[in-house]
């Protein structure tokens, strides 16, 4: 059975370089395991990395950049995209890191689970789309309790996707699933990092994607897509749109706004989205490892000393 490699841990970790350092160490290639960055066009608030040519930093990334923006993406679509990357990368002779902070996703290619195949159905969808998070995860929590133990409460589109699989197909979404026989051997190495740096990693990125122009990232895709359920249910979009108007800019607004303090209601704007985006971002991370603390294969390592660590592991797994 052919090996990977999988490094995940919260956002904010440094995932990513830490792979890129270990696929350059160990002849490997990366595919993501993020369930936004592999979405065209939403770049700054998921801190994509700046693939060229289908390489980031001299390392082949599969599933970054990949997939549109208008069209549903399922657990199920994700893996079958992904495992296919990954038996691309061992055809050529080379070591697989599947990288990212999406558990479910994580676990459909390292479990190899088999979702319902259901049909989307767009009214029920739109009438579930109307309802509050608590109501969703409410109605979830009476028709699948078992499910509701494993899903993310706060994510809108998965509650709505795990309602639509019961209704139509009158049986829990989470029973539903199966596991197959592994397609892969796999070891799993988790960064941790301690809450405090965690935070403030988290504050500092969300201060450089302020400066590298979310707010002109937000205003161009909302005005190209409106209030699509994946920007709305995304961290660094969500905290802008309920300052968008129909042209998919809040100029106009701030244009009504005496000049002397035009400047400053702008600033106390971006500032409160700021505030907003690192709380939520904070939000996440705790739940991410929530999931994956589910998992006792995951080994942990601190960031500290951590290629060494984890070169170590590799070494003997791969031998």
């Amino acid at each position: 059975m052919e090996k990977i490699i999988v490094i995940l841990g919260p956002t904010a970790t440094g995932k990513t370089d830490l792979a890129v350092k270990l696929a350059k160490k160990f002849n490997g290639e990366i595919v993501s395991a993020d369930s936004r960055q592999i979405f065209r066009n939403m770049d700054i608030a998921t801190a994509k990395p700046k693939i060229k040519n289908g390489c980031f930093n001299g390392i082949p990334h599969y599933l970054i950049d990949s997939f549109p923006l208008d069209k549903e993406l399922s657990v199920t679509i994700y893996k079958n995209l992904a495992v296919k990357a990954i038996k691309d990368i061992q055809k050529k002779g080379k070591l697989a890191f599947l990288v990212g902070g999406t558990g479910l996703y994580i676990k459909a290619v390292v479990d190899n689970l088999d979702f319902p195949k259901i049909v989307p159905d767009k009214n029920l969808r739109r009438k579930l789309e109307k309802k509050s998070l608590e109501e969703l995860f409410g109605l979830y929590q009476k028709l699948d309790a078992e499910g509701a133990k494993m899903i993310d409460k706060n994510n809108k589109r998965r509650l709505v996707r795990a309602l639509e699989v019961c209704y139509l197909s009158k049986l829990p979404f989470w029973q539903q699933r199966s596991q197959k026989k592994p397609l892969f051997k796999v070891l799993q190495i988790g960064i941790r990092l301690p809450k405090s740096v965690l935070n403030k990693n988290i504050s500092i990125r969300t201060d450089k994607i302020m400066k590298l122009g979310l707010e002109k990232e937000i205003k161009t895709l909302f005005r190209k897509y409106g209030d699509l359920p994946i920007l709305s249910q995304t961290i660094g979009y969500q905290e802008w749109l309920p300052y968008m108007n129909s042209s998919g800019s809040f100029a106009e607004i701030k244009n009504r706004i005496d000049s002397k303090i035009k400047k400053q209601i702008a600033e106390e704007i971006s500032k409160l989205v700021s505030d907003k985006i690192k709380n939520h971002t904070r939000q996440y991370a705790k739940r991410q490892l929530v999931w994956f603390k589910k998992d006792s294969r995951i080994i942990w390592l601190p960031k500290q000393d951590c290629f060494k660590k984890a070169s170590r592991l590799i070494g003997r797994f791969i031998l």
